[in-house]
């Protein structure tokens, strides 16, 4: 059977229609299934069946402080992307948890593992060169702490008996409707002035940090399995 359209004219339309979409909506349709296997990492399938223990969601918990103190290491500006909302900001409230946790030494007693220190090190690298890309490290954690971390504070809360006062992490006291300012960073991200290049970059950007997330979850899963 002769071919309606060649290969060359497919991905040019392939690509005429990925540009069309918005920057959420790419970020959503493209990350979708490194999402799923992220999620799907035994560690934390485990942790959220119950099979661990609070020190065990103790460990995971100050490898994210690691994580958002790189995250959280840039200095706002008065040309910031309007997604850059300080009520976001989750490090104090990491830290807080941790010391009700019993971890107040989570520096010494819980030090960045290698995977850790990669995914750090590459935030770090974003901060300092204020590349668009941090953008997609913004995305995937915040929102992400917005939705499914949710689900994941209940869990713990019903598996391991962890207080208000351990999961502080997971409250955004500044924010009164999650779902309505879940929408406003959506369309918020949707207008952001990228070119198609930079657009691009950050949704490749979104899948390297589902990567690294994925590594630490199998570094702690390895720890877990080890102790």
């Amino acid at each position: 059977m002769p071919k309606l359209i060649s290969s060359e004219q497919h991905a040019s339309d392939s690509t005429t229609a990925e540009d069309s979409l918005s920057l959420g909506a790419r970020l959503r349709t493209e990350t979708h299934d490194q999402h799923r296997s992220t999620e799907s990492r035994p560690f934390i399938v485990s942790l959220m069946k119950g099979e661990l223990s609070l020190e065990d969601y103790t460990r995971y918990l100050a490898q994210m402080a690691w994580v958002y103190e790189a995250l959280e290491s840039r200095t706002p500006s008065e040309t910031d992307f309007a997604i850059y909302d300080a009520r976001l900001d989750r490090l104090a409230e990491i830290e807080n948890d941790l010391v009700a946790l019993g971890a107040a030494d989570w520096r010494t007693s819980h030090p960045a593992l290698a995977s850790t220190e990669r995914y750090a090190a590459r935030l770090r690298e974003l901060v300092a060169t204020d590349d668009p890309r941090f953008v997609a490290h913004h995305y995937t954690r915040y929102l992400g702490d917005l939705s499914g971390g949710q689900a994941i504070s209940r869990l713990v809360a019903r598996h391991y008996a962890a207080t208000d006062e351990q999961l502080a992490f997971y409250r955004f006291d500044g924010i009164e409707n999650h779902v309505q300012f879940k929408r406003a960073y959506r369309e918020q991200l949707d207008a952001l002035p990228l070119s198609d290049e930079q657009s691009a970059a950050v949704v490749a950007e979104a899948l390297a940090a589902f990567e690294f997330n994925g590594a630490l979850f199998d570094e702690l899963h390895h720890a877990t399995a080890a102790a």
